[in-house]
């Protein structure tokens, strides 16, 4: 099998950096994309900016008790960890990984 291979973007200098508002998400810009990253619980996620459903900006909705991205529009819930739609409606969210480092936060794109 083919190792994956990602060009990291960097987008805080560190995970306090983020500047997380009150639902726990932030919508950030990296080349050629937009994405929101999360925190839940100690964790950070990074997944696409707008629902996969509608479009609608994922940013304006929230992250719910189990961990799931929650869309604004039609409360759809995506599981943060690897995009997966949990209420059935059968749309899935890209994911992107976070690798926390000395020198700040990075999110890998595929190349």
């Amino acid at each position: 099998m083919e190792p994956r291979l990602f060009t990291w973007h960097k987008v805080a200098e560190s995970k306090e950096a983020l500047g997380f508002g009150s639902y726990d998400m932030i919508q950030v810009e990296i080349p050629e994309r937009t994405i929101c990253i999360a925190r839940y619980k100690e964790n950070i996620y990074a997944f696409q900016s707008k629902c996969p459903h509608a479009g609608a900006k994922m940013v304006m909705g929230y992250i719910d008790q189990q961990g799931n991205a929650v869309c604004p529009l039609h409360r759809f819930k995506f599981a943060l960890k690897n995009g997966y739609n949990v209420t059935g409606e059968g749309y899935n969210m890209r994911t992107y990984p976070v690798d926390i480092r000395e020198d700040g936060v990075y999110v890998g794109c595929r190349l």
